[in-house]
């Protein structure tokens, strides 16, 4: 094969061809890139907004896979950033760089099997769940509707991918046409194996250069070992902060009445009616165990609850058993009811054994916890959760390859410390700056990682002694991880003239029972000085609420709140409607991305601290206390950290961007924790004055493209 150019000269033309300019801080972050794939060495990679980390990993990861002709798989935990990667980013730069590499780079998108339309299952599909005895007629009759779409959108899609499907529909109508992998029969059983959707995505993203794909995918072959990407020795893995998360999720095991009653009835035309009858009655029981207890974490269950798990999962075991294994040639009819009733009874069987399980080490020495939602409309679940999914990682996905991690938040309390340990890393090998990119880049290194361990329950004291010293004493189970480098390579803008950070030092410390008299007057006058252009970011959808309700009689302006409609409706009018708000909570601290004049003022009502009784966030805090942490640094800190800067980070979003930040709650000024928090967010100027916040937004205001808020 011809000698291809090296990564900096590819990035060179793909940025000219693209109409960029040359960014320190991009080229600083493709040589890293680069290098750690040639020396097989795991890098982390914090780049900031603006700094166009997409083409700074895509480029050295395109001259890999060309060069060795191997397959290079991507990352991402939205389904935005692999849009904006699939249909934009990677169709671009293929064009720019194939007069140079010799000829067009490849590419493909792979998810699970569950987000593609099941030909066969379709033939099955009803218009009424399993269990339609739990919903209204009502919603039954959107569901018969929305089936029928189904079945006409199946004759006319290419792909069978549900993110291409506009409008959408609800997941209970697409569970009614879509199987996921422990339910699929083969393509080799399937009577439409040939025409599979998902199969065709498979065999498209096979031997291509790019594989792009999701955080779940990468989690569940890793714990059920499924073959579900191509053979790939470098991964890369963008908006790494909520890689934890994802795996976590995809790890969660849930039990619930509903759950066993549709594995019952999945199974009843294969088992004897008193064995599908038994565990019908089991689920019930089951059911009036959750009635009697309290939602939130449980460390003790109690024996009435423990009884009704075991006879869950004896009974499913018996179904299972009964079921056995395939015997000869089966109809596509019987083999897919078969398989479908098989996953359902394995998933309730496995999660009950999980439950059960997680009990029998002591306290102190629990790998899971254990929880009952309950309340509202939602039905109650029993949960198993992984208190640390760093071992899985470590296993499954580090060991035999190279991975780069990257976002523009990783380095919390100014260290990658807390994120490295979450993912199953070990002790950094320092890639000091001016190593890794020119002198000019701005960026820092980021220091050793000490190896602290996630976990462990923090009372409100206790919290108010944590100090950004506290450290988790090292993971026992840290032995042997593969060593990795780390790198910030800063951000094209500069915070310190582009934004203030005003921290309302002289409100009260928030409360629980919603936003008091002092907040809702706050957050008026910083409107007004505004003339809007607000993106209220809120701890709780009440919150929200509250503040949108209280405003919307006291202000002029337009206050859009989460809700009201789709999240991207709502952020398309905000971002076209210079002087409207938008309110809202989670989705939005990380969903985002309005540059120009729409939104200059970033307001967060409290520090996004876990609830108290979030039952996975306190179980780590105290497993980490239990061995001798700080479980509120390790947990509580790093959340509220991690949410901050990604909430703080909506401001600027473009070179001309100017704004304010307003944290209302005083404790990000006075606490003794407060130094890590701020540490893990953009470098903003900072005030406390609320006359100098309300006087820069005034100006703003005035002249919002120029004027700059110093």
């Amino acid at each position: 094969m011809t000698e291809l150019p090296d990564v900096e000269t590819l990035l060179d033309a793909a940025v000219s061809a693209l109409g960029g300019a040359r960014r320190d801080g991009q080229v600083a972050m493709a040589a890293a890139v680069d290098d750690a794939i040639a020396a097989e060495e795991h890098l982390v990679v914090q780049a900031g907004t603006g700094t166009g980390k997409s083409l700074a990993y895509l480029v050295p990861a395109i001259h890999h896979a060309l060069r060795t002709d191997s397959t290079v798989v991507v990352s991402t935990a939205t389904i935005a950033l692999q849009r904006q990667l699939i249909d934009r980013d990677l169709p671009r730069l293929a064009e720019a760089l194939s007069p140079l590499l010799g000829r067009e780079p490849t590419f493909a998108i792979l998810k699970g099997r569950r987000n593609y339309l099941c030909r066969q299952r379709l033939q099955t599909a009803d218009d009424e769940p399993e269990d339609a005895a739990l919903f209204d007629p009502h919603q039954l009759s959107s569901l018969g509707r929305q089936v029928k779409r189904l079945h006409e959108w199946a004759d006319v899609t290419i792909t069978g991918d549900r993110d291409e499907l506009v409008p959408g529909v609800s997941d209970l109508a697409w569970r009614q046409v879509s199987v996921s992998a422990n339910e699929c029969v083969g393509a080799s059983a399937c009577p439409f194996g040939q025409e599979c959707f998902a199969e065709q995505a498979r065999a498209d993203a096979g031997g291509v250069d790019i594989v792009v794909t999701n955080h779940a995918m990468l989690a569940i072959g890793a714990m059920q070992g499924y073959q579900l990407l191509p053979d790939h020795r470098v991964l890369v893995v963008d908006e790494a902060h909520e890689l934890t998360d994802r795996v976590t999720s995809v790890a969660t095991l849930a039990l619930s009445e509903r759950s066993v009653t549709t594995a019952a009835k999945r199974a009843a035309r294969l088992c004897e009616a008193g064995l599908t009858d038994r565990l019908t009655e089991t689920g019930e029981g089951l059911g009036l165990m959750f009635a009697d207890e309290e939602p939130g974490r449980i460390d003790h269950i109690p024996e009435g609850l423990a009884g009704a798990v075991a006879s869950v999962r004896d009974a499913a075991h018996a179904c299972i058993t009964a079921i056995g294994p395939a015997s000869g040639e089966q109809d596509p009819e019987t083999t897919t009811a078969r398989k479908l009733a098989l996953a359902a009874l394995e998933e309730v069987h496995d999660s009950a054994v999980g439950v059960l399980e997680s009990f029998e080490p002591p306290l102190r020495d629990r790998r899971d916890v254990v929880w009952l939602a309950k309340g509202g409309k939602q039905a109650p679940s029993l949960h198993v959760a992984p208190l640390a999914v760093g071992g899985l990682l470590r296993e499954k996905l580090w060991g035999d390859r190279t991975a780069v991690l990257t976002s523009a938040t990783l380095a919390l309390g100014g260290t990658f410390d807390t994120l490295a340990m979450q993912w199953g890393l070990g002790r950094q090998t320092v890639l000091e700056a001016q190593e890794a990119r020119p002198a000019a880049a701005r960026g820092r290194a980021a220091g050793p990682v000490h190896d602290p361990r996630p976990g462990t329950d923090a009372s409100d004291a206790e919290a108010t002694q944590a100090t950004e010293s506290d450290e988790a004493e090292p993971d026992p189970t840290s032995a042997g991880e593969p060593r990795w480098r780390g790198l910030d390579v800063g951000s094209p803008f500069n915070h310190a003239r582009s934004g203030i950070l005003y921290v309302a030092k002289h409100l009260p410390t928030p409360g629980r029972d919603g936003l008091a008299p002092s907040y809702i007057d706050e957050i008026a006058e910083l409107i007004e000085a505004s003339g809007g252009r607000t993106l209220g970011l809120f701890s709780s959808m009440r919150a929200a609420t509250q503040a949108t309700e209280e405003l919307r009689e006291r202000l002029d302006f337009e206050i859009l709140c989460q809700g009201d409609d789709s999240t991207g409706q709502l952020v398309g009018r905000f971002a076209e409607d210079e002087e409207s708000c938008l309110f809202g909570t989670l989705s939005l601290w990380q969903g985002v991305d309005v540059p120009g004049p729409s939104l200059q003022l970033v307001i967060v009502d409290r520090i996004p601290f876990p609830r108290p009784d979030d039952p996975l966030a306190s179980a780590r805090q105290r497993s980490v206390g239990a061995h001798g942490g700080n479980g509120f640094m390790a947990v509580a800190a790093t959340h509220a950290a991690l949410l901050l800067a990604q909430g703080t980070g909506r401001l600027l979003r473009s070179m001309n961007d100017r704004g304010v930040v307003a944290v209302l709650d005083p404790r990000l000024a006075k606490a003794r924790y407060s130094g890590f928090l701020r540490s893990s967010l953009p470098p903003y100027w900072g005030t406390t004055d609320p006359e100098v916040a309300r006087a820069a937004l005034r100006r703003l205001a005035a002249a919002p493209v120029t004027a700059s808020p110093e």
